[in-house]
């Protein structure tokens, strides 16, 4: 295998469940050339095939050969090197990184989405410069990952960072046991800050099925139910970002996937998570992504740092 790059390339992959899009960046993190094309669906051998012909495509163009990073909807098992808990079910159970590698006969590195999006922000985003950095995924799943000093935090088990599958702190017992979570559990954070569970949440309270976005635009034009569905939401981000505050103490907390669009959240939020915080004042900062959809795309160039 291809151990040394010829060139000072990288390459970002942000494989998603309908598109995957690709990303070279030069040595001083200027943008080369994007790639974007949809997943193959529900097809394992095809994704994989896309994957190196999307690397080799770029390379072709760019005369180079490069660092390979890709970010994923999941992350691959300590114990058996197979991909799990990935949205893209036809990813679990795949050798994933060993199959890429195989294709395009060099050392690829491999992230969980989380993991990426924090690390681009973190690099080159509304975190630059901060000493430790959170990111958040509030999407159809809740997902995390941590920057700490410019480096990727992954832990000793590859969890670091994933806050979704803990309990949402401070229940009443009205709460309780929770909402099913896909992992086996009841009350996951996941299962009160997803979009999915936006709308579900909405539905029991007031009977009407709305997507997560109409009820945050029907919020906004006054409508009383979907008011108190956004306000509940509040509270229940603001209970799970203190304990990550209280365990962490991270400088700033970027918000990514498409719940991170709601923009009263960073108003709301931080005041409502004094009363949760251990501590008299709260100078931990919550921001919106910089690099948005695309911050997937770059933290996955990022996995190989500079070479």
């Amino acid at each position: 295998m291809v151990t040394h790059m010829k060139n000072d390339i990288r390459i970002g992959i942000d494989l998603g469940g309908t598109k995957t899009e690709l990303i070279a960046l030069d040595h001083d993190d200027i943008e080369l050339m994007r790639i974007r094309k949809a997943t193959p669906a529900g097809a394992y051998r095809a994704t994989v095939e896309l994957l190196a012909d999307m690397v080799l495509q770029a390379e072709a163009e760019l005369n180079a050969v490069a660092s390979v990073g890709i970010g994923t909807p999941g992350a691959a098992s300590l114990k058996t090197g197979r991909m799990k808990n990935c949205n893209s079910t036809c990813l679990n159970g795949q050798t994933l990184k060993q199959d890429a590698e195989m294709l395009l006969q060099r050392e690829i590195r491999l992230s969980n989405d989380a993991n990426c999006f924090t690390l681009s922000e973190a690099m080159s985003g509304a975190a630059q410069g901060a000493q430790v950095a959170f990111g958040v995924i509030l999407g159809t799943g809740v997902g995390g990952g941590l920057v700490v000093n410019g480096h990727l935090v992954d832990g000793a088990n590859h969890i670091a960072g994933e806050w979704g599958h803990n309990p949402l702190p401070a229940l009443s017992n009205n709460d309780l046991p929770g909402p099913a979570c896909y992992c086996g559990r009841n009350g996951c954070i996941e299962t009160w800050l997803s979009g999915p569970a936006m709308s579900t949440s909405h539905h029991l309270n007031s009977g009407n099925r709305l997507s997560a976005k109409a009820i945050v635009a029907a919020a906004e034009s006054g409508d009383t139910d979907c008011i108190r569905t956004l306000g509940e939401y509040y509270q229940h981000l603001a209970r799970a970002l203190a304990t990550v505050i209280n365990m962490i103490d991270p400088d700033v907390i970027v918000l990514g996937g498409g719940l991170s669009n709601i923009t009263t959240l960073y108003e709301r939020v931080p005041t409502l998570w004094q009363q949760y915080v251990f501590s008299d004042e709260v100078r931990t900062r919550l921001v919106p992504p910089q690099h948005g959809d695309s911050s997937g795309v770059y933290g996955a160039a990022w996995l190989w740092g500079k070479q």
